[in-house]
């Protein structure tokens, strides 16, 4: 079986359009390339890769299926579309013809709504992926957990992939509140969940790998071996992590399991929900 990343990030370094890469987080302003990855993916024995945006433009799209059509090793593409545009269904019609495109993200995290995924005009812009067989991945901070159950029990055949487990506050240790969120959001058998971006949410000079087996025990309990994946979240991990700390930190976790389940949790999960 493919061992696959399901979460990692390309870009040509803007410093207007990605000002959320801020000074702390000076290792990773400069350009970030398919030829950056590839080795890194070889030498850690990951056979291919999904891309998500990283910018909230159609753009994106053009650029990351570009990398796709050169570099066979990138499977599939997160993109990003208006969900709020009245045409939406006409855009992702459109966007049909690239094969490699296999669902869409939009950044809800920060929101000054924390239920702006529950806006009517954003939901009927979501009811129309599933037409075209689309995933969409849920980027959000814990505090949007509540009305995220309500989203995904919203559409219930929707297959959804909650990011980097909805960045619970490692650093500080805080797990109660998330927890009892993340069961209930886990409880919708079309939700999914990433297990990526942990690092980032940790103490990046200190953290230590029994810094995550509380927040991995939930995710495990929640959604079970078949509902979860690896992402690294390369290159933003690197402002706490090298790719190879990452994987070693899930790599040491799972150890114990199966090898069956080792297979779906490092690849088989991420190729049956993007269609890889």
């Amino acid at each position: 079986m493919q061992r696959i990343d399901s979460h990692q990030h390309f870009w040509q370094f803007n410093p207007v359009r990605d000002s959320w890469i801020t000074e702390e987080m000076a290792v990773i302003q400069r350009d970030f390339l398919p030829e950056d990855l590839e080795p890194v993916l070889k030498e850690n024995c990951i056979d291919g890769c999904v891309v998500v945006q990283s910018d909230q433009s159609e753009a994106e799209n053009t650029y990351q299926l570009a990398n796709a059509g050169k570099h066979d090793f990138i499977k599939g593409i997160v993109g990003w579309v208006d969900f709020w545009a009245e045409d939406v269904e006409e855009r992702l019609s459109a966007l049909k013809q690239y094969p490699k495109l296999k669902g869409f993200r939009y950044v809800l995290q920060g929101a000054e709504d924390p239920a702006i995924m529950l806006h009517p005009a954003f939901m009927r812009g979501i009811s129309k992926l599933r037409q075209f067989g689309y995933t969409y991945d849920v980027l959000i901070f814990p505090n949007q957990l509540k009305p995220v159950r309500e989203f995904v029990a919203a559409f219930p055949d929707q297959p959804f992939v909650v990011d980097h487990l909805a960045k619970p506050d490692i650093r500080g240790g805080k797990i109660e509140e998330w927890k009892k969120d993340m069961l209930a959001v886990a409880a919708n058998e079309n939700t999914y969940c990433k297990i990526s971006g942990m690092v980032t949410e940790a103490d990046w000079q200190n953290w230590k790998k029994e810094d995550f087996r509380p927040y991995l025990d939930v995710i495990v309990e929640a959604f079970g071996t078949k509902r979860i994946m690896f992402g690294s979240d390369w290159p933003v991990c690197l402002v706490a992590a090298s790719y190879k700390e990452v994987l070693g930190i899930v790599e040491d976790y799972f150890s114990s399991f199966t090898a069956h389940e080792r297979e779906l949790f490092f690849g088989g999960n991420a190729t049956t929900f993007y269609k890889l």
